[in-house]
């Protein structure tokens, strides 16, 4: 009898489970929390966008650096999106696909999701153990592991490790995996918050939290050089700025950086021009109502024209520089970052146990046999829109898989 043990009950450790299951294999799925699936429950604010419709190639672009995109190419292949779908689906659970490729149960459920994936544990004899806080890793001379916790040590022939990262640690994703992995000679990238919010200093629009601005350009700056650019919703905070552009700059960001914001979308070469044709050929209106053809919120408008000082103006009574300063609001409005969320609010770790040391074609350690990785616990991290779930399900099935297979060798 092969016994494997699958340390986390997140997605890609109960995926990782149920693809590893055969006859004659004790699978056991260990969890420090008092029920499995906790931070998948919270996904997609409780409606879990499951995955995103689109083919493993365009998917791929949705992960950050090439090294990531390579590394999760075999799983994405392996098992895309449409078998995820399919997954669920012939377990009762159905799925639809929004405009923009996000995939939901039509239940708007992650705990509906949860249900489908330990019912198929229960039917497959997968135990799970939880309130069962792992306190360290070995492995004996002859390859069998050891695994320490409270209530006695578990032997294992294989090991899965898919315990998380570290955002949202109320959920138990606490960096454990991190340190069972050093223990066996892996080496882990420094974790840090991802698809996190931004705090700005002296945020001059926190009575405007709640409006969102379609497809702002957003750039980061640090010592004068553009790190990066995003054009995509923009989220206004009580504390400062939000949405996909800024969750999807925000691994990059540092403290003391600069955003500058175009929410015009004109070219600065040609937004002086711009805007004083607007306000000439509209002499007799009211500056607000002139930019009322940009598509911003009004309240933003408003807001802007007041900080520019022509709130009261025409577009025949606004001097230079009232003009001036309001070009620079609408195509160079600069905000200087005091600093992101932290674990306790960001969606997504960036960094983890080093992907150089995993097989790709596997999920399997390059320098312990018989031990594997899935999910956030990698150093891996993706946009949002349902693909880091479908990261964490791909690997945790290539994983799975590996086991099963290589379990199965005489």
């Amino acid at each position: 009898m092969r016994n494997i043990l699958v340390i986390g009950a997140g997605p890609a450790g109960l995926f990782t489970a149920i693809s590893c299951t055969t006859e004659g294999r004790n699978v056991t799925v260990l969890d420090k929390n008092d029920s499995p699936g906790k931070k998948l429950l919270m996904t997609g604010s409780g409606q879990c966008n499951l995955t995103n419709s689109e083919a493993p190639k365009a998917m791929l672009k949705h992960y950050f650096g090439i090294e990531a995109q390579r590394f999760l190419k075999p799983a994405l292949m392996a098992f895309d999106s449409s078998r995820l779908i399919e997954f669920f689906q012939k377990r009762g659970l159905k799925m639809t696909v929004r405009d923009d490729g996000k995939v939901f149960p039509v239940t708007l459920s992650a705990r509906d999701v949860l249900e489908v994936l330990l019912a198929e544990c229960e039917k497959q004899g997968i135990v799970i153990q939880c309130n069962c806080r792992v306190a360290s890793v070995d492995r004996d001379d002859d390859g069998t592991f050891l695994v320490k916790t409270p209530g006695g040590d578990l032997q294992a022939n294989y090991l899965a490790i898919t315990t998380g990262g570290k955002s949202y640690p109320y959920t138990g994703s606490s960096g454990d995996g991190y340190l069972f992995a050093q223990k066996m000679g892996h080496t882990t990238q420094e974790p840090r918050p991802a698809l996190a919010a931004v705090y700005i200093d002296d945020f001059p629009f926190s009575d405007l939290s709640g409006i969102s601005i379609k497809r702002a350009e957003v750039s980061l700056w640090r010592n004068g050089g553009k790190i990066a650019e995003r054009r995509e919703d923009l989220l206004l905070t009580h504390t400062g700025l939000s949405g996909p552009s800024i969750l999807h700059l925000s691994r990059e960001i540092l403290p003391g950086d600069t955003l500058l914001i175009n929410l015009a979308g004109w070219k600065r070469e040609d937004a002086d021009r711009l805007l004083l044709e607007k306000l000439t050929a509209n002499g007799k209106k009211n500056v607000k109502n002139i930019l009322a053809d940009l598509d911003l919120p009004e309240r933003l408008t408003e807001k802007l024209v007041e900080l520019s000082g022509a709130a009261a103006r025409t577009g025949a009574e606004i001097k230079k520089q009232e003009r001036k300063e309001l070009e620079r609001l609408l195509t160079g409005l600069e905000m200087k970052v005091s600093r992101t969320g932290d674990f306790l609010t960001a969606m997504m770790t960036r960094g983890g146990i080093s992907i150089l040391e995993v097989n790709s074609r596997s999920m399997e350690s390059r320098l312990v046999p018989s031990l594997f990785f899935a999910g956030e616990v990698l150093d891996f991290d993706g946009e949002t829109g349902g693909y880091n779930l479908q990261a964490a399900f791909s690997t945790g099935y290539l994983a799975g898989n590996s086991i099963r297979v290589k379990s199965e060798r005489p």
